[in-house]
């Protein structure tokens, strides 16, 4: 079954979903009908005709039709079933109960694959989410309700297998998202790699439960790459400072460069400083991490600890750690810097998933939320945009030296 994706980026916040719900709403919506045939179809398999066959069998699929809704139309196909039964009798005939036959037109739902996994999943109220997307009352049977969360936990754990023996990644953006569902055993994120191929795609590379903090957490990830064929790590690592991934990649990946998120580094800065104080001290900040070149982004450093160190130490300390990590972009092509100077990949991906939790109530189990968030990372990963001049990735993995983000001549 083809997986289905769905955007969840920054620019997405605050605007109509209508762009991005079209092709998951047909998807689930596919996914479920079929759920309910192959339900339909175990009721006859053992019924068998005057020859041994059996009587009941898929026969293709009615003509597709379109369902109109607020994300636009949805071309979806029901199953076709033949009784090959001779004589007078009825013939058995499949009747979707989510896609009846005249049904044309649905009213407006905006919000129909986050509350779809974010209260489905969790509460099993599929009836209620499909209702809302096809404007009627849609029964599904418990027994569907449970295929579908088979189908999308056989997916999460093939994908978890998946071999990455021929896979070589230029970039890694890694952090711990935390969601307002409460974990069992004491596991307090969803810890996310996010990786860029040869070619400049942005690919979904680790889901997994854990703790942001924690080395163990980070290098059970990284050995489990392995294990699937994965040798060498990233020229470069984008994370926050605090995350335990940077012990646990030295470990496992020790050629991989290490570059610290300015996102995090600067809110770990201001929290250290009054908030009268922070606009400026703001400003200066992005005056080291955007300066033209690394010498210049020194004096910047420079320029913040003469102006605040007497009277914002912490802040001066929390700017000075992990010094030389929070430059590594430099020696990487300037046009990939607004990629890798922070975690927004990850940011933007999960922002709305994060906003959409705030439903959720009570303690999910492991592979139901494991699962929840693979699939709405999934749903953004089809449409992440590949990097900016991602022509220039052969030469950074062939070793060619960059200073300052231009490419060095010798």
């Amino acid at each position: 079954m083809e997986d289905f994706t769905r955007e969840f980026i920054a620019s997405l916040i605050g605007k109509p979903l209508r762009e991005i719900v079209q092709v998951g709403a047909q998807k689930i919506v596919e996914e479920a009908v079929l759920a309910e045939f192959e339900i339909f179809m175990r009721q006859y398999s053992a019924s068998l005709d005057g020859r041994g066959r059996q009587w009941v069998v898929r026969n293709g699929s009615h003509r597709e039709r379109a369902v109109i809704t607020a994300a636009g139309e949805l071309n979806v196909k029901v199953p076709r079933v033949r009784d090959r039964r001779d004589g007078e009798v009825e013939k058995v005939q499949f009747r979707s109960s989510i896609l009846p036959p005249y049904l044309r037109r649905a009213k407006e739902m905006d919000e129909f694959i986050p509350y779809l996994y974010l209260k489905g999943i969790s509460t099993g109220d599929f009836s209620g989410v499909l209702s809302q997307l096809l404007g009627k009352e849609t029964f599904i049977s418990a027994n569907t309700v449970v295929r579908l969360k088979e189908i999308w936990e056989e997916e999460y754990l093939a994908w978890n297998q998946i071999d990455l023996s021929e896979k070589k990644y230029l970039y890694w953006w890694v952090d711990g998202v935390h969601f307002n569902v409460r974990l069992e055993n004491d596991r307090s994120c969803i810890l996310v790699i996010i990786g860029v191929t040869e070619d400049g795609k942005k690919e979904l590379l680790a889901v997994a439960d854990g703790l942001r903090e924690s080395e163990l957490s980070w290098q059970d990830i990284m050995l489990d790459l392995k294990k699937r064929g994965l040798r060498s790590g990233p020229q470069l690592a984008t994370g926050d400072g605090a995350l335990g991934f940077w012990k646990a990649l030295s470990k496992e990946y020790p050629q991989t460069s290490q570059q610290r998120c300015w996102v995090h580094k600067t809110a770990n800065i201001l929290d250290k400083m009054p908030k009268s104080i922070q606009p400026l001290a703001k400003k200066h900040i992005h005056a080291i991490y955007l300066a033209d070149t690394k010498k210049e982004a020194l004096e910047e450093f420079d320029r913040f600890v003469h102006m605040y160190e007497a009277k914002y130490p912490k802040a001066v300390d929390c700017l000075m750690k992990s010094k030389d990590e929070s430059l590594a972009f430099y020696d990487f092509p300037a046009a990939h810097w607004r990629h890798i100077r922070s975690t927004n990949a990850i940011e933007s991906a999960f922002a709305t998933v994060r906003l959409r939790t705030s439903k959720t109530k009570g303690m999910a189990s492991r592979i139901t939320t494991l699962t929840m968030v693979f699939k709405l990372a999934q749903a953004a990963e089809k449409k992440w945009q590949r990097i900016h001049q991602y022509n220039l990735i052969p030469l950074v993995l062939a070793g060619v030296k960059f200073i300052d983000g231009v490419q060095h001549v010798a």
